[in-house]
């Protein structure tokens, strides 16, 4: 249900869902937003020249330095934007020498990221991992053979050694914040500053267009080898447009976020930055992240900078709640000033959104607008968004301006869900294949993610993510599994006992579920003969699947057998991806063994259900 303005102080300056459905004759039904799309501008240039000439002081990248930070000014990045972008243009780069980064957020990679869009240079953020974990190098050199960058940078040459030294780089230049311990010669950053903007940085800028190349963002992998999502400053430009059309304050105040989420994704590099440049906005780039050893980092730069907009995954929600149960000085600092709490990447648990309100109106005496949204890196990337107050978590909105979704229902009214619209890719680089199959006939992208309705009567109260399309699978019955949602709820009925697991079944007469423990569950050597699960573990897993499964409706949702697996997944065999999450593919093909195994009813570690 939604909430009045009028009865929370906070909302008195969003817009409310307007939203349409055309039924179409194919059964397919068309789903947009009833509100105008706001001007889109060229290139992200364009952001970085407005406030510079409007608010040259005002404060635009800010990242700690020793006991003190480092702090830039919209007038001091742009000087420093062009600088750069003259010095990549001596050296003869464009938009067919791309730049590899690879090292995480930092004012260095932000300057060069945008210096290098600046002239339509297209930049690669890869994940850290992929440099700082020699199993997984292989990863790297399959996108570093797959750019062929002119450059790469890094901002600390002694800890990405290793990466640097790797053949694929032998022939690159190599460009560090940080020289010392370097494996081979390496130009330092402050090279690219002392060059002088001419006349052909001014004609190569204004070569810069809707369609130029500004980024190649690679996939999870989460299905197959990462593809190279090629992202055109179009996309980044109207996706902040689609956005600000649906949530005002953007413009009428320059927002402030305390922010880890890292810019190799789309929801860190390209939303949330591109947003703080977009209005004007502040970036304080948190070097620390939602894990036991990076999480009170980014609590000493919330005390420090505290947000009018916190961006975050669940988890990082989770504990940001934990710690404020226990400090009141940390719960003024982050409410004092807030007007929006966005999540993404997984369903909030209601607990921790009952929670954060709460403390809200005891802060503030208001709630921030509680919002989250659904888009992929082939859509620059939110598609669907909630912009209006509701009172529970798990809902993602509705179609933003200039955004045409293509909701395609089954019986069960789930929802294949297709898009269209200007923050859409054209393509994969260098797969024209894979290009052409990521469409349909008319142009929509093929997500291969399902959605419903929050209510069917009433489609502008929005839609609720319903896992992926592309996972579900039959069983010998001819019965689909929607193993997307299935997982969710075994996710959430097992989330204190596992840390992930992965619904198994096709061609089979039964749904199995492969669980991976949390580590401190596994004793001994941590393969999958040698260690030795935790028995009360079994136990209690045991339990939580027979309650599922007396309240399961027919045996597509009947979860009747498991097998614990000792070994984690495994980043160099492709079993996770750099997000942390699995490739489901890559596990059951990988570890066919244990699937035969989890279909032995005389198996001695089977949990049978």
């Amino acid at each position: 249900m939604n909430i009045a303005a009028t009865d929370c102080p906070a909302y008195t300056d969003y817009l409310p869902h307007k939203a349409h459905l055309d039924y179409r004759d194919d059964g397919s039904m068309i789903f947009r937003s009833d509100y105008p799309l706001d001007p889109i501008v060229s290139n992200t240039g364009e952001w970085l020249h407005r406030w510079a000439a409007t608010a040259p002081d005002s404060l635009f990248l800010s990242e700690r330095n020793g006991a003190g930070w480092r702090d830039l000014s919209y007038a001091e990045v742009l000087s420093q934007v062009r600088a750069i972008a003259a010095s990549l243009l001596a050296r003869g780069l464009g938009a067919s020498t791309p730049i590899v980064i690879l090292s995480g957020n930092s004012i260095d990679h932000a300057l060069l990221s945008l210096g290098a869009q600046y002239v339509g240079v297209p930049v690669v953020p890869v994940a850290e991992q992929y440099s700082l974990i020699p199993e997984a190098h292989p990863r790297l050199v399959y996108v570093l053979s797959k750019v062929r960058p002119a450059l790469v940078f890094t901002e600390n040459a002694g800890t990405y050694a290793a990466a640097l030294a790797l053949p694929e780089l032998s022939a690159v230049e190599v460009v560090a914040s940080r020289i010392d311990g370097a494996p081979r010669p390496v130009t330092p950053f402050a090279d690219l500053l002392t060059a002088t903007p001419d006349r052909a940085l001014d004609v190569a800028h204004a070569r810069v267009g809707p369609d130029t190349v500004a980024k190649i963002l690679f996939t999870s992998g989460s299905s197959s080898d990462p593809k190279g999502v090629l992202t055109t400053q179009r996309m980044m430009c109207a996706n902040q447009a689609q956005i600000a059309s649906v949530l005002p304050f953007l413009k009428a105040r320059p927002p402030r976020i305390v922010d880890w989420l890292p810019w190799n994704h789309v929801f860190g590099g390209s939303h949330n930055l591109n947003m703080m440049l977009a209005h004007g906005g502040t970036l304080v780039i948190d070097t620390g992240k939602p894990t036991s050893a990076g999480f009170p980092t980014s609590v000493e730069n919330i005390r420090a900078r505290a947000d009018t907009m916190s961006f975050n995954v669940p988890v990082g929600y989770s504990m940001l709640l934990t710690a404020m149960e226990e400090d009141p000085a940390l719960r003024e600092a982050f409410f004092a000033d807030l007007d929006l709490i966005f999540y993404a990447g997984a369903s909030l648990r209601q607990e921790v959104w009952t929670r954060l309100e709460e403390f809200a109106l005891e802060i503030g005496g208001r709630r921030p607008l509680m919002v989250s949204s659904w888009g992929l890196t082939e859509t620059a990337p939110a598609c669907v968004m909630l912009h209006e107050p509701v009172t529970r978590s798990g809902l993602i909105g509705v179609p933003l301006p200039g955004v045409e979704v293509k909701l395609i229902p089954d019986p069960d009214l789930r929802c294949e869900i297709r898009v269209r619209g200007p923050n859409v890719m054209p393509g994969y680089f260098e797969d024209p294949v894979k290009s052409v199959a990521a469409f349909d006939e008319e142009g929509f992208f093929i997500t291969g993610d399902a959605v419903r309705f929050v209510d069917p009567a009433h489609p502008e109260r929005g839609l609720i993510f319903d896992g992926r399309v592309s996972e579900d699978f039959k069983l010998t019955t001819g019965t689909w599994v929607q193993a997307g949602r299935l997982r969710m709820e075994a996710l959430e009925a097992l989330r204190d006992l596992v840390q992930d697991v992965v619904i198994c079944g096709h061609d089979r007469g039964e749904v199995g579920l492969f669980i991976f423990p949390k580590p401190d569950h596994v004793h001994g050597q941590n393969t999958s003969e040698g260690a030795v699960i935790d028995p009360i573990l079994q136990y209690e897993i045991e339990m939580v699947l027979r309650e599922m499964a007396r309240h399961a409706t027919g045996s597509a949702k009947r979860i009747s057998r498991a097998l614990i697996l000792a070994e984690p997944p495994s980043l160099k065999d492709g079993e996770l991806t750099d997000k942390g999450s699995l490739n489901v593919r890559k596990i059951i093909t990988r570890r066919a063994d244990l699937l035969e195994r989890l279909y032995d009813n005389e198996d001695p570690g089977l949990i049978r259900v």
